[in-house]
């Protein structure tokens, strides 16, 4: 199956779905900081593999799904944190980081078949 619009790649899905979880969560947060810098590196995956897509070369769609392999990680971290600084409750923690970490193998997965 041939991919047309971004918004068809499971990894983008995936992506957007944790970023509303993301944002959700972390609305009423007072670490202003904490709060930006997870809601970007969210953010950061979806749009990075959104811009490589849009740039409709392989050598740039694999780069980009690469750098938001990345930005997977750092929400990860993250959410490492809020779970010690107590931001966040245990179970959204560990539902949120298996996302990530979905996330992250699903991307793996399409780097390696480009």
């Amino acid at each position: 199956m041939k991919i047309e619009r971004f918004e068809d790649i499971i990894a983008w899905q995936k992506a957007k779905e944790l970023t509303i979880a993301i944002y959700s969560l972390f609305k009423e947060c007072k670490d202003y900081g904490f709060r930006d810098q997870i809601c970007r590196a969210a953010v950061s995956i979806m749009n990075n593999i959104a811009e490589g897509f849009e740039r409709q070369t392989n050598r740039e769609l694999k780069q980009f799904l690469f750098i938001a392999k990345g930005s997977s990680g750092e929400v990860r971290s993250m959410l490492h944190l809020a779970s010690e600084l107590n931001y966040i409750a245990v179970h959204d923690y560990k539902l949120l980081r298996e996302h990530t970490i979905e996330i992250a193998k699903v991307l793996s997965g399409f780097i390696q078949k480009l």
